[in-house]
């Protein structure tokens, strides 16, 4: 078989179907019967020159994909099964892979490079291949070029690839050296310039030792900006690039390259090519991303440990950055595409422009007002349009008082050009300034109004005719009338401005989503979304034409339904369609369904629509399957015990979504509909429990299932043993320790980056939701005695909890919860608990353990009267401790912060 691997390859990739194929399943019968032998001769077949060069790419491919996968589980399945073989074997893989960088074939050089990294990435966290680096940096000094640039192209994968801290400074030092040595205008070769410049890109996070050294940090900054003077595009391009990612990594080490930085990317937007400009645009762009961040957290108060201080790099540019950035909205192209993902230079820089805004607020208004002055009214389109989007992309950032009164003046404005303009990217930018409009600057929480009794007719009218237009234009108009209707959202049920064309509204959105063109510009979904948006903010006065709605969307989804041999296309469109209506439907049962009388008039409809959300689950689509899920478990709470009747014919479908790892979010929503259930049937989801519970523990003992979904995966314990109560006895044997387990795990967890801080809240707030489910069920019974041997466990968590310097917010308030179950549930045999857990050896109380005490008591108090503070609506109240904390939880709560006052008393009889 080795000897016939070229032949085989080319083979794989013939025109002819039958022939790919028969060679396709060589290639695997190879790998599955001799893996060492199937690796070794590919990377035979890499290193030989003398090779089709199409077979050793397809080679190197297949080589990189037995190391790698985007599966976290195959990932590191394929990892062990790289480690599993034996050392001759991967030193002969290895040493092909290191000679064929000097092939003088770019393809195979490159893909070796890929697979380089890829061993790497395996091997240089557990301390294997050590003389990997120092080997690649040995080649950097070789004479020939093409040896130089393959080197640094491997090294910025390999970077790529290993974490940091994988990689001593020394080696980072010597990487570092190469890599700007490599980009410095003295080398001559632009491959190795180019390969360089990417290389240090993907090597910055590597260069915090170094970004603290001044010399060494002027000399990176001097040569990325001289590359940026290179006459090749791509290291042009590339250098810009690396710019963008110090602005983000090195945010605060920059302050004195701002001057030299503006000269370059000001260049750059003005007389560079496309791809370059937009580089450039996009470093202002993260600039302003970071220091709004900063402002958002540190509120500008700024103090000498804050740690993150903000340079206003953005306001003080603001006299020279705004003119450039409004130059940018002149270079709109005749032809420019408009679908959702296109990008060009005028819409970069309109959305910069919007971040300034945000950024520095009030203080970009004067700078662009006079730009859309004189251009608003000019003949030449592209400066109508130009001011237009100017207009729209200051409005998020200034306050209310600031561009209020320039709203009211433009409106009519406005109004006046989104139907009369004879230029469609003039009235497509005004239709989407109109919702930034809607968006910002309208709503209960202003105290100024900009949609008055007098107005709203007219903007309803010129919004519908402009559903009319053509799609990009009729798609913004609808985004606008989804931000007018969602200004209007908190209306309640009392009159709308927008009862008396709210029968007008539904049907202008039922005539888009016929259009035989509602598939181009994200058309049809906006006027679905624009349709759900309606219908929440419908009123008693307009409760009967929302139930009218309900034949009319429950008639489209049956027909897409009875649809016979569709193509692949027609098949992806009909599987979008059947979402969008899912999707409103579901809107539909939340808003009929949260009053009694609605609800009782909405009930009619209930078996058909579940009769059709079924049919949509037979037939199999991701997408469509997580919309339907979505409905079915708005519909269980709308209907509630009457539920029990579906069950047997839906809990298949909730089995295997529960069973879904590959499609990870189909899962999570599944698990989310459980709990739906549960609240909805209470203790009438009990014969279905030992089919959901053991797919759960299935789940969160599954190495493939994605992450994310095991903390609703823990919440979702909670649901059902509050549901079940008592009955949740039998379950207790296996949730518990796994529970308690996760709970020592995540109180172990050190500071990390904030995905991983975010995430382990998101456990931490899922195992504590579990607990108070639990808790709750027992509440009462006998069998309350059964949770007492897992008490010292829960506390010493919350003890944890207690003591976590990152705490969230949200976590703390469940801890409280949580606390108050515990003694809520246990009772009298709740105090010795806490008091032996408090008390140091002696069972006396020391001065530290008072004042902890104290300030136990002290953030108790402070986070119960946040909670209270805070509003929730109704249809938020998803999770138990939510319910609880906002509806039943204040004689709990108080519970929580008993035991605490209790210690406190008995530290103030102590001794001390």
């Amino acid at each position: 078989m080795a000897e016939e691997v070229t032949k085989i390859l080319l083979s794989a990739q013939s025109v002819d179907g039958s022939v790919r194929k028969h060679a396709e399943e060589s290639l695997k019968q190879f790998q599955e019967q001799n893996l060492p032998g199937f690796l070794v001769s590919l990377s035979g077949e890499l290193v030989n020159d003398e090779k089709p060069v199409d077979g050793r790419k397809l080679a190197g491919l297949i080589l990189k994909n037995t190391l790698d996968a985007k599966e976290q589980h195959r990932k590191n399945e394929l990892a062990q099964r790289w480690l599993s073989l034996d050392v001759t074997v991967k030193n002969k893989i290895k040493g092909c892979l290191l000679q064929t960088l000097s092939s003088p074939v770019p393809d195979a050089r490159s893909t070796s490079s890929q697979v380089i990294a890829k061993i790497a990435g395996i091997e240089l966290p557990l301390n294997l291949w050590p003389e990997l680096i120092s080997s690649l940096l040995s080649n950097i000094n070789q004479p020939k070029p093409h040896v130089k640039q393959a080197t640094l192209e491997t090294l910025g994968y390999i970077c790529e690839e290993v974490s940091p801290e994988v990689v001593d400074q020394d080696q980072v030092n010597q990487i570092l050296t190469a890599v700007v040595q490599g980009m410095n205008a003295s080398e001559g070769n632009t491959d190795v310039r180019l390969a360089a410049t990417r290389a240090l890109y993907n090597a910055l996070g590597f260069a915090q030792v170094n970004f603290t050294n001044d010399m060494e940090r002027d000399y990176i900054m001097r040569v990325v900006c001289e590359a940026t003077q290179s006459p090749e595009l791509r290291i042009r391009l590339a250098a810009f690039e690396c710019l963008v990612a110090i602005s983000s990594i090195y945010y605060e080490k920059i302050a004195s390259y701002m001057q030299d930085i503006f000269e370059v990317t000001a260049k750059a937007v003005r007389e560079d090519e496309e791809p370059v400009a937009l580089q450039a645009v996009e470093f202002w762009s993260s600039i302003c991303d970071e220091e709004i961040d900063i402002l958002d957290e540190y509120g500008g108060d700024f103090s000498a440990d804050s740690g993150a201080p903000c340079f206003y790099f953005i306001k003080q540019a603001l006299p020279a950055l705004v003119p450039m950035l409004l130059e940018t909205l002149l270079k709109q192209e005749e032809d420019q595409d408009q679908d959702e993902g296109a990008w060009n230079i005028a819409m970069a820089g309109g959305t910069c422009l919007g971040l300034v805004a945000r950024t520095v607020g009030d203080d970009i208004v004067p700078l662009v007002m006079p730009f859309i002055e004189e251009n608003i009214t000019k003949p030449d389109w592209r400066k109508r349009e130009a001011a237009t989007y100017a207009f729209g992309s200051i409005l998020e950032g200034p306050s209310p008082d600031k561009v209020m009164p320039i709203v009211n003046v433009a409106l009519n404005f406005m109004l006046t050009a989104l139907l009369t303009d004879p230029n469609n990217h003039v009235k497509d930018t005004t239709a989407w300034t109109l919702g930034r409009i809607f968006e910002f600057l309208h709503g209960s929480a202003m105290e100024m109004r900009i949609i008055t009794q007098e107005n709203c007719q007219q903007i309803l009218t010129v919004l519908l005719q402009s559903m009319k237009d053509v799609p990009n234009v009729a798609e913004k108009a609808c985004g606008a009338l989804y931000f007018l209707a969602q200004g209007f959202e908190d209306v309640g049920y009392s009159s709308s401005p927008l009862s008396p064309f709210f029968q007008d509204m539904i049907q202008a959105l039922l005539d888009v989503t016929h259009r035989e063109d509602a598939g181009e510009s994200r058309l049809r979904t906006a006027a679905y979304e624009a349709l759900n948006e309606v219908v929440r903010c419908s009123t008693d006065e307009t409760v009967p034409i929302v139930m009218q709605l309900v034949p009319v969307i429950m008639a489209e989804l049956n027909q897409t339904l009875e649809s016979q041999k569709l193509s692949s296309e027609e098949r992806g469109k009909q599987n979008e369609l059947q979402g969008l209506l899912c999707g409103c439907l579901q809107v539909i049962i939340q808003k009929m369904g949260a009053a009694e009388p609605t609800k009782y008039v909405f009930m009619q409809f209930a078996d058909q629509i579940m009769d059709l959300f079924l049919r949509i689950l037979a037939s199999w689509n991701a997408t469509v399957h997580e919309e339907a899920m979505l409905a079915i478990g708005a519909l269980a709470y709308a209907t509630g015990s009457d539920f029990v009747k579906y069950m047997q014919g839906f809990y298949p479908y909730l089995e295997r979504g529960l069973q879904n790892y590959e499609e990870h979010q189909v899962c999570a929503i599944t698990v989310g509909v459980v709990g739906d259930l549960c609240r909805a049937l209470e203790d009438k989801i009990l014969p279905f429990c030992d089919g959901i519970m053991t797919q759960l523990l299935k789940d969160l003992s599954s190495n493939q299932l994605h992450r994310s979904v095991k903390p609703p995966i823990f919440s979702c314990f909670g649901d059902i043993a509050l549901a079940i109560g008592e009955n949740f006895e039998k379950y207790l044997i296996f949730t518990m320790p796994m529970l308690l387990s996760a709970a020592e795990l995540v109180a172990q967890v050190a500071v990390a980056d904030d995905e991983i801080m975010e995430y382990t809240n998101q456990l931490r707030n899922g195992i504590l939701e579990a607990y108070s489910g639990i808790f709750q069920g027992f509440k009462n019974s006998p069998k309350t005695q059964l949770l007492l041997p897992y008490a010292p466990h829960i506390l010493h968590f919350l003890d944890s909890l207690y003591k976590e310097k990152n705490m969230d917010d949200v976590v703390m308030k469940t801890a409280i919860g949580v606390l108050g179950d515990l003694a809520d549930t246990l009772g009298s045999n709740a105090g010795p608990l806490i008091t032996q857990m408090n008390n140091t050896a002696g069972n006396v109380i020391d001065e530290e353990d008072y004042v902890d005490d104290l300030q136990l008591v002290i953030k108790l108090q402070t986070m119960v009267v946040q909670s209270f503070s805070q509003k929730r609506s109704p249809e938020h109240e998803t999770t138990i401790s939510t319910k609880r904390v906002f509806h039943e939880g204040f004689h709990a709560t108080c519970y929580a912060i008993e035991p605490c006052l209790l210690l406190h008393k008995m530290a103030q009889s102590s001794d001390k």
